[in-house]
């Protein structure tokens, strides 16, 4: 009996051993963005300036599960005078981990006119799991078939990271992310390079294509995004394309970068 017991303790010992706290999370480089960033954009539908929208990064590590993580979000407001055209308040935000550059929460609140909709996730990446509510109900979870998946703007801000020097016209890059209710493959295919003039200066930027299965657009080849062609990748416009024209957002004004932004012309 007494062997018995040890034995059992045994096994109940390494089992806690060996369970998932003892995971080893990826450690990626990060030269692109740090705590404190913040981008302003101006938000134009055709000639109207539709709206504006701001990218922000906290200040101060915002810690989840013991690691620290950068707090961003990402806020759309129409203008007044856009409102009775069509009234938008939303709002994006994900917690980042700081050294895997991979999601622990994704939050999303929409307000566009009459329609309301509140959704969240929390990752729990060493058991490729996704817990969900929506308007802050109807509970649901998911299993996903590989490490390190992204949510739509944790996306963005991995692909930052990522070196894009030597990749050719057409070359793509691929990794997952979660949106909804499914798990989807995220392309990113490299277009090319232009230089580009906005508000906030003229750049040398390299120019990268999102195909989106489900996420901001319906359509899977519909966004364009110029990022500095450099080691921060700040965006520096975003082309959308809808069923009824184009929406365009220009970067205005900048602060709280990492480094300096190499690819600025003036």
């Amino acid at each position: 009996m007494k062997h018995k017991l040890i034995i059992t303790a045994l096994i109940l010992f390494s089992q806690t051993i060996f369970s998932d706290s003892t995971f080893v999370y990826r450690n990626l480089t990060n030269n692109a963005f740090t705590f404190g960033e913040r981008l302003s954009f101006e938000v134009s539908y055709g000639f109207l300036t539709a709206a504006e929208a701001f990218m922000n990064i906290s200040p101060a590590p915002y810690v989840i599960n013991g690691r620290e993580t950068y707090e961003v979000s990402l806020e759309t407001n129409s203008r007044s005078s856009f409102d009775v055209v069509y009234k938008v308040r939303d709002s994006y935000k994900t917690f980042i981990d700081k050294q895997g550059i991979f999601p622990w929460r994704f939050e999303q609140h929409i307000r566009e006119n009459d329609y309301k909709r509140d959704f969240e996730a929390n990752f729990v990446q060493d058991s490729m799991k996704v817990y969900t509510k929506v308007n802050f109900a109807d509970d649901k979870s998911f299993t996903a078939s590989e490490l390190y998946f992204q949510d739509l703007i944790s996306a963005f801000y991995y692909a930052r990271t990522l070196d894009w020097k030597g990749k050719n016209e057409g070359d793509v890059v691929s990794f997952y992310y979660f949106y909804k209710d499914a798990f989807q493959k995220l392309d990113i295919r490299f277009e090319g390079r232009e230089e580009v003039d906005v508000e906030a200066g003229e750049f040398r930027t390299l120019v990268i294509k999102p195909i989106l299965k489900e996420g901001f657009t319906s359509k899977t080849s519909d966004i364009l995004i110029w990022l500095t062609d450099d080691e921060r990748k700040i965006p520096v416009k975003v082309k959308l394309k809808i069923i009824i024209g184009a929406i365009e957002a220009e970067l205005t004004s900048y602060s709280g970068i990492y480094g300096t932004i190499d690819a600025k012309i003036k």
